[in-house]
């Protein structure tokens, strides 16, 4: 068989590439396209991504709880790790996320602006990914070269540490000062060839946030209902090194309450595209924007975020095949 290193790195890439847009942290982050790929076990990946959001919640906080008449701003750079390995001859992943960022909010109060900034680091998320229907895990190159994922599903959770910077006495803050976490179904669908340059997807997510309470949220408890999450991605290479995708996400529920005042749960759809690029053999660019639509209510929630990330990633036996090639 005649193997060409390149061609496997590039798919190892372009699973890990996605990894430079995974942000289930700050708010009205999606899924991003591509991140559940499948790819051969034992790659890893290092993320360095910017985010800057703005609307009418605090973009750290995946509560998304909204104050109607307020404004935010964040800027959010992340660092992480992600590795990919076989588990019960299944392709799994982990990931952990670490975020520091600033953010300020203008909020009226008795007919005055009043104005809040916070900064530091946020509270680290660790994610694990396994595959339950589809191809089973690549554990060689001749693996890899054969893989299609055709209809594959995965058994998503994520958890989130409240070790973040966080102060009871003011409302805006990095850290949420409480335990959450996410349990999906990743869902990828391939259309047509997978020959690079030619690949399609249709990929979904249904997911269900769920949230510990705050107990010290300015000297009250916030409580947050079960949110669901329903993400969604139509991706498509245009050639080898480059790929798009329109995707669309749907919020539902998540209804706040503070101090035994109850909000109204949220119902809100987004829409935003993304870009890709390999640079080269181990490193990869990405470009995204995304904005809700459904937002013309006074208490609909209004969020808008973009988002470049550089990620590296690689693999010890890709590696060794490059060198040898070299020698």
């Amino acid at each position: 068989m005649d193997i060409n290193p390149k061609t496997i790195v590039r798919g190892i890439v372009a699973t890990m590439l996605a990894a430079g847009a995974f942000l289930p942290l700050p708010a009205l982050s999606q899924v991003p396209p591509r991140f559940y790929w499948k790819s051969l076990s034992g790659a890893t990946a290092v993320p360095l991504i910017y985010n800057s959001m703005s609307g009418n919640s605090n973009p750290f906080d995946q509560g998304n709880t909204f104050t109607p008449g307020a404004f935010f701003e964040g800027s959010l750079a992340l660092g992480g790790y992600a590795h990919t390995f076989t588990l019960k001859d299944r392709s799994a992943m982990v990931a952990v996320m670490l975020p520091v960022g600033r953010a300020t909010a203008d909020v009226i109060v008795a007919g005055q602006s009043v104005k809040q900034s916070a900064s530091g680091f946020g509270d680290p998320m660790l994610e694990f990914d396994m595959n339950l229907i589809g191809p089973k895990a690549q554990k060689s190159i001749p693996d890899a070269l054969r893989y299609e994922p055709g209809f594959s599903l995965d058994l998503l959770a994520d958890i989130v540490a409240p070790i973040g910077e966080y102060y009871s006495d003011q409302a805006l803050n990095i850290g949420q000062n409480r335990w959450y976490g996410r349990v999906g179904l990743p869902m990828i669908w391939q259309i047509g060839s997978w020959a690079p340059g030619r690949r399609t997807t249709l990929e979904l997510l249904p997911a269900a946030w769920v949230f510990g309470d705050n107990t010290d949220f300015v000297g009250q408890t916030l409580e947050t209902d079960t949110k669901y999450q329903v993400d969604a991605h139509l991706t498509r290479d245009f050639t080898e090194h480059v790929w798009g995708s329109f995707d669309a996400v749907w919020y539902k529920g998540g209804k706040a309450t503070l101090a035994g005042v109850e909000g109204e749960e949220f119902d809100t759809t987004g829409i935003g595209f993304t870009f890709g690029y390999q640079i080269n053999d181990n490193v990869g660019l990405t470009f995204g924007y995304k904005s809700t639509v459904s937002d013309n209510g006074p208490g609909d929630l209004k969020m808008d975020q973009f988002m470049i990330s550089l990620v590296s990633g690689w693999h010890p036996i890709i590696e060794g095949s490059k060198r040898l090639q070299s020698e």
